[in-house]
């Protein structure tokens, strides 16, 4: 892995990883038409668990207080034999775990199913784009609700959580589909946005150490050089100004601006499919 591959795949990461463009699908653009290559799985993963850090960095103080609160649910709950929702926080993060759950479950099924199938042609992807796309569309569009935190339910966190597991399919945005989702079942657009990246702390984290465990079990290179350091740092800086431009977006209505790059790059990769 050399300098130059570290700093464009660390930049690339914390883009795509955040703004609903599908960071999987450009991947595989980008390795077809410029022959850019992840590196080795270990680089891959660190630079999964730079994202990560953007979001600890960006929510970090409701993420503390998400913390806290749970633990403070749980020792009361153990204490007085009654398990009892207080307030938001604690709220949040039994909707974190109980998202995660079909998450969890598509990704361990379905993962290298989707994973071979889209990387022996460029049309699925160019299709994926192009329902990205227009689910930004028609989620921009919705009319407004304002349902927060106290008014989600159960089925709220495990729609969104599923939307997250179709993600693992290449072209379809993680970001993009849970914000869609939540935006879909009502939640304010705040809400959505921050559920959005706070359900994909545990499934960014749980994928990154079942990666570097496989990377171990493959006995894969797994040196900590410059360039390994020089990615994960880009990938950490550049998805936290992601993050921020991906809310004041959603803050200004213009989701639908990600619709028309999605449908242009869409339409490109399909028509590359059939000229090759």
């Amino acid at each position: 892995m050399t300098l130059v591959q570290a700093i464009v795949l660390g930049v690339f990461q914390g883009i795509a990883e955040f703004l609903p463009i599908s960071s999987s699908g450009h991947l595989v653009i980008l390795q077809h038409f410029f022959g850019i290559k992840e590196g080795n799985l270990f680089f891959t993963e660190m630079l999964h668990f730079g994202t990560l850090i953007s979001i600890v960095i960006v929510y970090f103080n409701d993420i503390i207080k998400i913390v806290v609160e749970f633990f403070k649910m749980l020792g009361t709950g153990i204490k007085n034999k009654k398990f009892r929702i207080t307030n938001g926080y604690q709220k949040l993060a039994l909707f974190i775990i109980i998202g995660s759950i079909p998450t969890a479950i598509i990704g361990l099924l379905f993962e290298d199913f989707f994973e071979n199938l889209y990387s022996s042609s460029l049309l699925p992807i160019g299709i994926a784009f192009l329902v990205t796309g227009a689910l930004l569309w028609i989620a921009n569009n919705k009319s407004y609700e304002s349902k927060n935190v106290r008014e989600m339910t159960v089925l709220d966190s495990l729609i969104i959580g599923t939307f997250q597991g179709i993600a693992i399919i290449p072209g379809i945005s993680r970001s993009g589909s849970t914000i869609v989702a939540g935006l879909l079942r009502g939640l304010d657009r705040s809400l959505a946005t921050e559920f959005s990246f706070l359900l994909a702390l545990p499934a960014t984290f749980g994928a990154g150490l079942l990666g570097i465990i496989d990377v171990i079990k493959t006995g894969s290179e797994t040196t900590f050089d410059g360039p390994l350091i020089v990615g994960i740092l880009l990938s950490t800086i550049v998805g936290i100004f992601a993050i921020r431009f991906l809310i004041k977006m959603l803050k200004k209505d213009k989701l639908h601006y990600f619709s028309y790059y999605l449908w242009i790059i869409g339409i490109i990769t399909i028509f590359s499919h059939f000229i090759k």
